[in-house]
């Protein structure tokens, strides 16, 4: 298998009459899928370049699949831009692309030309009125090959400026098949979709789905805001695995949702972004009683995960959660200060990342792009790419790794090297904690936790100072009705930062 579009070729091979993808009122089928993506591929090479980025600019749903599927096609990667990011963003992300062609629907097509300026704007159901040009297509997917880029998704930059995770063909087709295999996902199942499409959790569930001959159902956003009519969505669709972030997950839980209905065919639940609450997760698990429960974990970079660890019942979990050992064919090594490898276990270390499925880098940006992608310093005979997260791990006595934190949330306080996210994991244990966030405000040097709960500043006080020694104890606590989530569905600290300033008018 070379190219990712080998995926919906076996799917409408083995799969065509089958719905594919579903999507509140509307459906497609594998059929259906192949022949818009290729009548779309036929009506826009003529526009691109092998390997150009074209940028979708519509809503996650069928519509942007086919345009998806059609780019590829066409010889392109595509980079899906939300319609409802601010428009200073949509320009970071154009400049960095420099994109010639973008591909719109009518929906979006008014706030698409307000935006963008001299670019070609192909309109979906106009360039779906064509005809298919098999020998041309023949011809372009000849000249690819399985290091071509296919994905350009979009992370927050450490200067500002949104950074451009390019995933070729080779990094995907390695991940989903090992991927699938080790959690035995096959044509019965139905995946439900709540990621955003320039989310890379998505790419689990479109690229799960087109190899494995499964159905996709994509949620709505507007779900998100309406617990019980989401899972009245979830159980109506009679959804078997769920590929989330941790927020969505625990959104439902925060508001007992569970209570109300519990999705009774869910027979998966894979989760990651965040630190899954315990709390959360055993309420999850006593409504699921048969469900396998998997914390996987990896950042966009090497193309969704590379470690995972399945939920065992019969362990206790108070301390932590692994985050497991590596996927097949991934390399995952923990480095110290001096780049050194850790290999005993209760050494913290960076968490380092190598094999097929590293990304090929930042888009137009070779500057970060050597910065975070370097040579294995264990290694100097040859060219050996690692990928430095930015996150912190440690090995257990059982050799899994744990997640310690982002080096980013690691501060100095009071003369001590604290880590944020230790402060949560003890106040999360709380009884009347359902969920909680604390940063650092450097300006004044202070502590601040965010919560959901029911409990006051006073008992959570005198409870961590049973758990935790006194400069980890926060002075300021605020109680909100819910976190905001960013545009990847994790808590927006970066909002919570703008709440301490009094930027929002709300402390």
């Amino acid at each position: 298998m070379k190219l990712v579009v080998d995926f919906l070729e076996n799917a409408k091979k083995n799969y065509g009459k089958r719905i594919a993808v579903v999507e509140e009122s509307d459906k497609i089928t594998y059929d259906e899928l192949f022949l818009k993506a290729k009548i779309i591929a036929s009506n826009i090479y003529q526009n691109i370049e092998i390997n150009e980025p074209v940028i979708i600019f519509m809503d996650k749903g069928i519509k942007a699949l086919e345009a998806f599927f059609g780019v590829l096609y066409a010889g392109g990667c595509y980079s899906l831009v939300n319609p409802e990011f601010p428009k200073a963003r949509i320009e970071q992300i154009e400049d960095t692309l420099k994109s010639r062609v973008i591909i719109t629907d009518k929906d979006n097509r008014e706030k698409c030309d307000n935006t963008f300026e001299d670019m070609t704007v192909l309109d979906i159901d106009e360039i779906l009125l064509g005809e298919v040009k098999e020998d041309k297509l023949k011809e372009i997917y000849d000249k690819k090959i399985d290091t071509d880029p296919v994905y350009i998704n979009f992370t927050s930059g450490s200067t500002g400026v949104p950074k451009g995770v390019v995933v070729g063909n080779r990094s995907i087709i390695d991940f989903i098949t090992v991927f699938t295999e080790e959690f035995n996902i096959n044509s019965d199942d139905i995946i439900a979709n709540q990621a955003p499409f320039d989310f890379d959790v998505s790419v689990k569930d479109i690229y799960s789905a087109l190899y494995k001959g499964a159905q996709l159902v994509i949620v709505p956003k507007k779900f998100f805001s309406r617990p019980t009519e989401l899972l009245d969505y979830l159980g109506d669709n009679k959804v078997t695995t769920m590929i989330w972030a941790v927020s969505a997950l625990c959104l439902i839980t925060t508001f007992h949702g569970l209570d109300y209905r519990v999705p009774n065919t869910v027979k998966k639940v894979i989760f990651s972004g965040e630190v899954m609450p315990l709390k959360h997760l055993k309420m999850w698990m006593e409504k699921l009683p048969e469900a396998e429960f998997i914390n996987v974990y990896g950042p966009t970079e090497i193309t969704c995960n590379c470690t995972f660890h399945v939920i065992d019942r019969k362990r206790n979990y108070e301390e932590y959660i692994p985050i497991g050992k590596p996927f097949k064919n991934e390399r995952v090594m923990l480095l110290d200060e001096n780049r050194k490898e850790i290999k005993t276990s209760g050494v913290t270390g960076e968490i380092c990342v190598g094999g097929s499925c590293l990304a090929l880098g930042y888009y137009n940006n070779k500057s970060e792009t050597n910065n975070a992608f370097i040579q294995n310093p264990n290694n100097d005979k040859y060219h050996d790419l690692i990928y430095k997260t930015g996150d912190l791990g440690m090995y257990d006595k059982e050799g899994d790794l744990i997640f310690k934190g982002r080096k980013d949330f690691q501060i100095k306080y009071m003369g001590h090297r604290i880590e944020l996210e230790e402060i949560d994991r003890e106040i999360a244990k709380i009884e009347g904690i359902k969920r909680v966030v604390t940063i650092f405000y450097e300006k004044k040097q202070r502590l601040y936790t965010f919560y959901i709960g029911d409990i006051k500043k006073e008992d959570i006080i005198k409870e961590l100072k049973l758990r935790v020694p006194v400069y980890m104890i926060p002075s300021n606590y605020i109680v909100i009705d819910e976190f905001k989530l960013n545009k990847n569905g994790k808590i927006d600290r970066k909002y919570l930062q703008e709440l301490i300033e009094g930027d929002k008018g709300a402390i």
